[in-house]
């Protein structure tokens, strides 16, 4: 399981079964400065590309993680319909609250393995 921490707000995620997933989680423990974008995410690119399988998801859901390109990590924070492609890194277990959290500004995401 990995978690994330926004302020004073840990969210659980669940991770995917994945070299993407795998790669991301050997990083934690770290901590990302993510820029909003669109009203509806949070981005952050890394210095380095994770290994990547990106598909066309259709639909993307609040609580969703995941990398678009090779180096993009991304949080959703609402659900819509999507054209583009992401892999999938994992998905947090409970969004209540997340968009607060995230707020309208680049907040830090404390992103950690738990144990």
């Amino acid at each position: 399981m990995l978690s994330c921490t926004i302020g004073n707000r840990t969210f659980s995620i669940v991770p995917e079964s994945n070299p993407t997933a795998e790669a991301f989680t050997s990083l934690l423990p770290m901590t990302l400065h993510m820029t909003e974008l669109n009203g509806n995410e949070k981005y952050h690119t890394l210095l380095s590309p994770l290994p990547s399988r990106p598909e066309r998801i259709g639909h993307v859901e609040a609580g969703d993680l995941m990398l678009f390109g090779d180096d993009c990590v991304v949080l959703f924070y609402k659900s819509f319909r999507t054209p583009y492609s992401y892999t999938r890194i994992g998905r947090l277990t409970d969004t209540t609250g997340l968009m607060e959290a995230l707020g309208s500004g680049n907040p830090d995401v404390i992103f950690s393995a738990e144990s």
